[in-house]
């Protein structure tokens, strides 16, 4: 019971980081410590079948109330209290570091790590600079057809499995955040029901590659995850200024790095 509690209040930490802008699902995952063993279960989906679902649905029912209640209210923050929110978030991921490093070298350490996370970092911020620089950006009025939902569902299993890709920032210029985010909201099943098929399809390819990549080349495949992780944090970083808003923000940054890395530590333990 206190394992499916705990799996359930995980899942809904994801689904709250698959749609706050900015913030990858994935990266909230690897985070909480679940990673692995959500992508080798949903890889090998079909191995142990009733042990994999009873393992994955308690996350599965967390990640859809986190989406469907923070929709709103996480977009309301944005707008409101982008900064805090920003600085809140870069501190609980900094504050997981010293785990994910612990738990990358758990089977030992080599200097060839550092190159699958040097280019992960890098791609990661990236990615970030053309998005600030509106660079990837596709603007469309029209009301999406069968196809184009199957694709924003597709783009979010990616933000949930791949960390630090934001799902959320694709979807914005792709001018379709605000109409997911209202289809999820209001459970509009005949735009949930395509993009659930994108979503599952990706989310269970995408799985099961990872999966294997952990298994063949755990070490490499870890440090390549924290690269992009940290690369996220870049784009999420809203500035610095001397002004009581910044201070205050730097106080929440510093609260969210200890907590976080004192929950941890904790669960590490």
């Amino acid at each position: 019971m206190k394992r499916a509690l705990s799996a359930f209040l995980k899942g809904i930490v994801i689904g709250i980081g698959a749609i706050a802008p900015g913030v990858s699902g994935g990266a909230i995952a690897v985070i909480l410590g679940i990673y692995e063993d959500l992508t080798r279960a949903i890889g090998n989906i079909f191995k142990d079948f009733t042990k994999k679902v009873k393992y994955l649905m308690p996350v599965g029912l967390g990640l859809a109330l986190g989406v469907i209640i923070f929709s709103n209210i996480f977009n309301y923050l944005f707008e409101n209290y982008n900064v805090q929110v920003r600085y809140l978030f870069i501190g609980l991921m900094l504050g997981t570091f010293p785990s994910l490093f612990k738990t990358a070298n758990k089977r030992g350490f080599q200097w060839i790590y550092i190159v699958p996370f040097l280019l992960s970092f890098i791609i990661s911020v990236a990615f970030g600079i053309a998005e600030d620089d509106g660079i990837i950006d596709v603007d469309t009025d029209e009301e999406p057809g069968l196809m184009e939902l199957i694709l924003y569902g597709a783009i979010v299993g990616i933000g949930s499995v791949v960390p630090g890709m934001s799902a959320s920032v694709i979807l914005i210029y792709l001018n379709a955040y605000n109409f997911t985010l209202k289809a999820m909201a209001t459970l509009d099943l005949s735009a949930l029901i395509p993009m659930g098929i994108g979503f599952v399809l990706c989310f269970l390819g995408l799985s099961k590659i990872i999966s294997f990549m952990f298994e063949k080349a755990y070490g490499l495949t870890y440090y390549m995850i924290i690269g992009f992780v940290l690369g996220s944090i870049v784009p999420l970083f809203p500035g610095f200024s001397f002004n009581m808003e910044y201070l205050l923000s730097a106080l929440i940054l510093i609260i969210g790095f200890f907590l976080s890395f004192n929950l941890s530590k904790f669960a590490r333990e």
